[in-house]
C-alpha cells in the first residue's frame, strides 16, 4: 500500500465523516460529500456482510477510489488541480440546487476518478480488469448503487418546494440525464483502455487528461444555474 493511503474502508468513513462536520450549510462540496459518504456506508456493509467475492479487491477499490476525492477536496497536488473537479471546487458557494452539486461531484468522481482507481487497485494487488471475479463484483457495485441512487436523489429533492412545476421542470431535466449506471459503464471502459495504455505511460496520462477534460466539461453543464424552488 503506498504511504499516506488510507488503510481501511471505516478510515474512509471516518474521514467522509469529519470532513462533513467542517462544511459550510451552503457548500456545495459538502451536498457531494454527504451523498459520498451514504453511498461509501452502504458499500462498506456490504462488504463485510460477504456480499462480494473478492472483499480485499472491493476494499481496495474503495480505498483507492476515495483517496482520488480527498487529495482534490484537501488541495493536495496530485488532484487538486485535475480538470474534473475544478467545476464543482470553484462553483461550491454558487446559489444552485444541493443536487446539482451532488451529481456533478459524482460525475467527476466515477466518470474519471472511478476508470484511474481501477487501474491503481489492480496494480496494488497484482490483479487485472480481466481478472477472475474483479468485472463480477464491479458490476455488483454499480447493481448496488442503482437502487440506492434513486433514494439518494429524492432527499435532496423533498427539501424542495415541488408544487410548482415550470420551477421545478429545468432542474429535474438538468439532473435527471446524468446515470450512476451509464457512468459506470463508461468508467469501465476507461480502465480497460488505461490498462492497454500501460505500455506507454505517456500516452495513457494523455489519454487521463483529457478524459478530465471532458468531464470536467460534463460537470459545468451539471452546474449551470437553474430556475430553484424555493424552500418548503
Amino acid at each position: 500500500m503506498p504511504p499516506g493511503q488510507l488503510p481501511d474502508v471505516a478510515a474512509v468513513i471516518a474521514r467522509l465523516r469529519e470532513l462533513q462536520g467542517q462544511f459550510a450549510p451552503d457548500d456545495g462540496v459538502g451536498a457531494f460529500n454527504r451523498m459520498y459518504l451514504q453511498v461509501t456506508e452502504l458499500v462498506g456493509e456490504r462488504i463485510e456482510d460477504g456480499f462480494f467475492a473478492d472483499p480485499v479487491f472491493l476494499a481496495r477499490l474503495d480505498v483507492v477510489f476515495a483517496g482520488l476525492y480527498l487529495d482534490a477536496v484537501d488541495g493536495r497536488p496530485a488532484n487538486a488541480a485535475d480538470p474534473c473537479w475544478q467545476p464543482l471546487l470553484e462553483s461550491r458557494g454558487n446559489h444552485l440546487a444541493s443536487i446539482q452539486f451532488a451529481i456533478a461531484g459524482m460525475n467527476a468522481h466515477i466518470n474519471h476518478d472511478l476508470a484511474v482507481a481501477l487501474v491503481r487497485t489492480c496494480r496494488q494487488l497484482g490483479l487485472s480488469p480481466s481478472s477472475p471475479g474483479v468485472k463480477a463484483d464491479y458490476d455488483k457495485v454499480t447493481q448496488l448503487l442503482a437502487e440506492v441512487h434513486e433514494q439518494v436523489r429524492q432527499s435532496f429533492l423533498d427539501g424542495l418546494a415541488l408544487r410548482v412545476d415550470q420551477e421545478v421542470a429545468p432542474l429535474l431535466t438538468l439532473v435527471g440525464a446524468w446515470s450512476i449506471g451509464r457512468a459506470r459503464d463508461a468508467a469501465w471502459v476507461s480502465a480497460s483502455v488505461l490498462w492497454e495504455l500501460g505500455r506507454d505511460p505517456g500516452l495513457a496520462e494523455e489519454f487521463r487528461r483529457n478524459l478530465s477534460r471532458s468531464v470536467g466539461l460534463a460537470s459545468r453543464t451539471l452546474l449551470t444555474p437553474v430556475a430553484v424552488p424555493t424552500p418548503a
